[in-house]
This record gives structure tokens, C-alpha cells and sequence, in this order.
């Protein structure tokens, strides 16, 4: 390999990995309020998260096309089922061609209301996740009533927390 590409691949890692720090830097921290989400809702309905204040939300970054997030579909569902009066689910789907995400949430059952889909060719070219500091899909948060984050969070972490309030 010539020098002139080792010297561009190092370059570009750079770039990528800087991005990466910069995006996590940048981004809210557990215990900082939660950034707003202002979207339309894949039914066409305005929504603003700031609306569900007074309830937990559950804010998951997921896509059609990730395997790790098709399969921990059945254990969201069975928490929205569980919790549903007291904890909102909110769906942001990372996507290149919209329709493929309510084609899966419908597919895997999803029942909740919340649910965005953001266009993006690349995770970190989403202004949600990038508010977030989302670098790969899986993701979770979990936001208080007070609309404060309380962090990233795995569906055990999140039943734990719910099976107390």
C-alpha cells in the first residue's frame, strides 16, 4: 500500500474517531434536562417532548435494519405493556427510507403512539441523536418525570427502575 493512502486512511480514522468525541462531549448528560425533541410523529401528529413532562419516557434510538434492535422488540413491548400508565415509550428510527420503519414497528407490534422517524444515511447525522450523543443503534434513555436524563439504560435497568415508582 502506498504511502499516500496509509497517510489518508490514518487521516480519515481521525476524523471519525474525532467526531465520535466530539458528539459525546457535545452531548446532554446524565442529569442535565433532556434536550427537546421537537418531530412529527409517523402518524402525521406534531410532537415536543417536553409535552410528556409529569411522565417517565423511554427514549429508544433503534432502526428496521439493525438486528440487535429487532430482537429486543419483544421485551420493549412487554415494558410498555407493563408500565404504560406511568411510562411513555418514545421510538426514534434511524433511517435511509422512512416507510421501512413503520413497516417493522407494525411488524414487531409496536403499540405506542411515539414514534419518529429520522432520515439519515448515518447515526450521527441525526440532530436527535446527535443531541443525545448516540453513536450506535441499540440506544436507550431514560428520562425522569422532571424531564431530566437519568442516563443510558438497558430494559432490565429501566424495569428495575420502574417496578419502584
Amino acid at each position: 500500500m502506498s504511502k499516500i493512502i496509509k497517510n489518508l486512511l490514518f487521516v480519515a480514522a481521525l476524523v471519525i474517531i474525532g467526531g465520535f468525541i466530539y458528539l459525546k462531549l457535545s452531548a446532554a448528560n446524565e442529569g442535565d434536562p433532556a434536550p427537546e425533541i421537537n418531530a412529527v410523529l409517523a402518524d402525521g401528529t406534531p410532537f415536543k417532548l417536553s409535552d410528556l413532562q409529569g411522565d417517565y419516557v423511554l427514549l429508544d434510538f433503534w432502526g428496521s435494519w439493525c438486528g440487535p434492535c429487532r430482537a429486543k422488540s419483544p421485551k420493549l413491548i412487554a415494558l410498555h405493556e407493563k408500565y404504560k400508565p406511568k411510562l411513555k415509550i418514545v421510538s426514534v428510527a434511524l433511517e435511509k427510507d422512512a416507510k421501512a420503519a413503520e413497516i417493522a414497528a407494525k411488524r414487531d407490534g409496536f403499540t405506542w403512539k411515539y414514534r419518529i422517524v429520522e432520515e439519515s444515511s448515518f447515526v450521527m447525522m441525526s440532530p436527535t441523536a446527535q443531541d443525545y450523543g448516540v453513536t450506535e443503534i441499540p440506544t436507550m434513555f431514560l428520562i425522569s418525570p422532571e424531564g431530566v436524563l437519568l442516563g443510558e439504560k438497558s430494559i432490565e435497568e429501566v424495569e428495575e427502575i420502574m417496578s419502584k415508582v
